[in-house]
């Protein structure tokens, strides 16, 4: 099958050219808006032909469906009202009574009900059964695109290769294959690829943005992030910068067993006391008594993004009459729509950055770099190990870029062949509506 793309200033120009190549039967498949005009994908109608006959083979209406329309059209006599002398099967009663008209008035008003009852059932069944082919129609023309694509553009389709293996998402790599420039090599598509992600990651200049400009910081994610960790590390930094008496720690975590031990060791053996705080008020007096410190850092309770209880948290600290920072500890280990959903659940009304860590557990980290572009997240520093504070580093856009294309995966069953890409980015073709795709700054 031969699924062609027309772009033209104008959907009329476009629509043209589809004329001259492929005749007045061709059939259009998508037809959208890019920069610098439309494109439009279109198959030839004797193509479309060829293809109709398998697809509506594969997809179609249900023999359950079938029998029941069948059985509705035999019966359909029987439950005419325009035939007011039509006989109607209705059980008699025990005994005949000479009331026999209201008998039948009364079983015609008990059968109106049911009838209309399965007019609407039958109705949906078919509809669903037509939105289901149609899906199906539409990911087979997608999957033939996209076929026809790397048959004719191989340089994008190993480029999209690449992205898929370091872990970006589909709708992300999609979206950018489908703008590098055309006729670009692999080695320049690479390039191209990497300077655009490498644009669109924010990140930190340096230490100074904390250890220079002071502030509160609270450190928010999910339970087993790092964050008790990566306090240490970043009080650590502070203390060797100003010294211990400008740094102050503070705790929410009462609930996990050992949680305010953990970072009382780290206080002891830094020379700064830990405070332990479990509310709002409390929270208030003790940023209050520590208002003359240089930087205060929150160690706060890990909670699932599901949880209820993220939002009282971010209205806790939010409300504490101090301006507090709030800090997402994202896992790169973590898939990429689990990030997703922790970034959109932890965003509240701000946060000032994020922190990746555990670096050195992830095969990936693609997949955490999509959701830092997706979500516009300030990346302050990466987490590469449990030492302290020597495991924590300034987040080089450049670098991580780079690592993330060096850790693709390489072996199966993950890494996607060539046969199933064209289905894996069929798949994504709702996804580019998606706002902050069209965002991602590109050239």
């Amino acid at each position: 099958m031969n699924v062609r793309k027309f772009t033209a200033p104008t959907s009329r120009e476009a629509w043209h050219l589809v004329r001259e190549a492929l005749g007045a039967d061709a059939v259009i498949l998508s037809n959208r808006s890019v920069e610098g005009g439309t494109e439009i994908l279109a198959l030839a109608g004797e193509d479309m032909a060829a293809l109709a006959a398998p697809v509506v083979e594969k997809t179609a209406i249900s023999p359950h469906t079938l029998a029941a329309l069948s059985t509705k059209r035999a019966e359909a006599p029987a439950l005419s009202f325009a035939q007011p002398n039509a006989a109607i099967n209705i059980k008699p009663a025990a005994k005949a009574t000479p009331a026999v008209a209201p008998a039948k008035q009364s079983a015609h008003a008990e059968v109106a009900p049911a009838a209309s009852a399965f007019d609407r059932s039958e109705l949906d069944s078919v509809m669903n059964e037509i939105r289901s082919m149609r899906g199906m129609l539409e990911m087979q023309l997608a999957e033939l695109a996209w076929t026809d694509q790397q048959k004719k553009e191989p340089a994008k389709s190993s480029v999209l290769r690449e992205m898929l293996a370091a872990g970006f998402s589909a709708s992300l790599s999609r979206y950018m294959i489908e703008r590098m420039p055309a006729g670009a090599s692999h080695k320049q598509g690479m390039s191209w690829i990497q300077g655009v992600l490498a644009k669109n990651l924010t990140t930190i200049t340096s230490d100074d943005e904390i250890l220079e400009k002071g502030g509160v910081y609270a450190l928010v994610g999910p339970t087993g992030v790092g964050k008790t960790t990566t306090t240490a590390k970043l009080a650590a930094r502070c203390v060797m910068r100003h010294g211990a008496g400008k740094l102050a720690l503070i705790t929410t975590d009462g609930y996990r067993i050992g949680g305010y031990e953990q970072l009382r060791i780290y206080g002891k053996i830094l020379g700064v006391m830990v405070h332990s705080v479990k509310d709002e008020a409390d929270l208030r007096i003790a940023l209050e008594e520590l208002k003359g410190k240089h930087t205060i850092l929150i160690d706060t309770v890990g909670v699932s993004q599901r949880d209820k209880m993220v939002a009282e948290q971010i209205a806790m600290l939010s409300g504490a009459g101090t301006e507090v920072k709030r800090l997402l500890c994202l896992n790169a280990t973590s898939n990429g729509e689990t990030l997703n959903e922790v970034a959109r659940a932890y965003m509240g009304d701000g946060l000032a950055g994020c922190i990746l860590t555990k670096l050195d557990e992830a095969a990936t980290i693609g997949n955490a770099l999509d959701v830092a572009i997706r979500q516009k997240l300030n990346l302050y520093y990466v987490a590469n190990g449990q030492r302290v504070p020597e495991d924590l580093h300034v987040a080089n856009k450049a670098y991580l870029v780079d690592r993330a294309f060096k850790l693709k995966r390489e072996t199966a069953p993950f890494r996607f062949n060539d046969a199933e890409i064209p289905l894996v980015m069929a798949n994504t073709a709702r996804a580019m509506n998606d706002k902050s795709l069209r965002e991602v700054i590109l050239g």
